[in-house]
């Protein structure tokens, strides 16, 4: 079998689904590309056994076949070849000889008949919604997914479906971020959790423009079709938490703030805290609130106030810092919400400003105060 393909345009597809390969995997199979050529199309699949990333390409060829090649010493040798048409001869044994314009480079490849085969696509719902609003739900929700193995189903975004909406939640039990879109609609109710790994693999492989993505699931697994890229996962087979009923109705209390003020006081004062729980405390009266942190081990101490804008009554309240940075980061306004109620109740953030198809909210846990 013999295939000519652009070395750069090959880089680039390689690159965009080589995050799905574990460097130390129990098969080592699993540590190559799938290659895959039928008439002008090379399609490469790489897989991890839970999550599969397929892509297709243009090349030049005359016959069809298949062959399986270690990904890390192909992708290290694309990175330092230039731009140029490279010439793949692969032999009966599945050696590989690579040629361009004036090198020779050879590699052992393995029977494709061992690579896992990918599932299949039956019995599956689909809806479309734009590749940036898919990108969008996952960096708003993806830092608050648990990475506690003992509690999988806290392990994964759950994905809401709705015929008026789709909506994405995710709790690690200290925070939970609840993100809506009303510009997508489901063809019906439904509910599924999908898993951290391949929805970080999926941000970095989707452009992050107005593209129409196809998502289709079933009650085992997920796909993702973005034109010559796809994505299919494994989805965690577990209950979600019922996040609705931790959610405070009634939080009388808010508290106004610039957001980039606000983190930038919680970073500086954060440095001071005790590096387990990152415990700062609000002090809020009137329009001030005043940080505090301090590590007693170290009598290390920090302390800042700044100007808010606040109605309620005067409230002390700590929690962990690195947490309140984080959601900050997923609130894209200017200014945020923190509406609160009593210093043991969760506090609520939200953005002031939201498009008119989203709404966002994101729920923190206090710490107990060591008074």
């Amino acid at each position: 079998m013999k295939f000519i393909v652009s070395s750069s345009t090959l880089l680039k597809q390689l690159q965009q689904i080589s995050g799905v390969i574990n460097a130390n995997t129990v098969l080592p199979i699993l540590e190559d590309f799938l290659f895959e050529v039928d008439t002008n199309k090379l399609t490469v699949v790489a897989t991890d056994l839970e999550t599969v990333m397929k892509v297709q390409l243009e090349v030049e060829a005359k016959e069809t076949g298949r062959v399986c090649i270690p990904a890390k010493i192909l992708i290290d040798s694309l990175k330092n070849i230039p731009e140029q048409p490279l010439t793949f001869s692969i032999d009966k044994s599945y050696g590989v000889e690579i040629t361009s314009d004036n090198g020779k480079y050879k590699v052992m490849g393995e029977n494709p008949d061992h690579f896992p085969k990918e599932p299949v696509a039956d019995d599956t719902s689909s809806f479309t919604m734009t590749s940036s609003a898919l990108i969008t739900a996952v960096n708003k929700t993806i830092f608050a997914v648990s990475t506690d193995d003992l509690r999988p189903a806290m392990t994964g975004v759950f994905f809401e479906m709705n015929t008026e909406y789709l909506q994405f939640v995710a709790t690690d039990a200290h925070r939970l971020v609840r993100y809506k879109r009303s510009d997508v609609k489901c063809p019906k109710n439904d509910s599924m959790i999908v898993p951290r790994k391949p929805l970080n693999i999926l941000k970095g492989a989707l452009p992050d423009n107005q593209d129409e993505i196809t998502v289709s699931y079933n009650t085992n697994h997920l796909f993702v079709k973005h034109g010559t890229t796809q994505m299919s996962c494994r989805l965690i087979d577990a209950r979600f938490p019922d996040y609705k009923v931790v959610i405070p109705v009634d939080n009388p209390y808010k508290l106004t703030l610039q957001k980039s003020d606000f983190q930038g006081a919680l970073r500086r004062v954060s440095v001071f805290s005790n590096k387990s729980t990152n415990q700062v405390v609000l002090n809020i009266s009137g329009s001030e609130l005043q940080l505090a942190a301090q590590d007693v081990d170290f009598s290390f101490e920090g302390n800042e106030r700044m100007k808010c804008s606040y109605n309620g009554e005067d409230l002390q309240i700590a929690f962990n810092a690195k947490f309140l940075i984080e959601m900050l980061n997923a609130a894209e306004s200017d200014e945020i919400v923190v509406e609160l109620s009593t210093s043991t109740k969760a506090g609520i953030i939200k953005p002031t400003e939201q498009d008119e198809y989203e709404e966002m909210l994101m729920l923190v846990m206090p710490l107990m105060l060591n008074n």
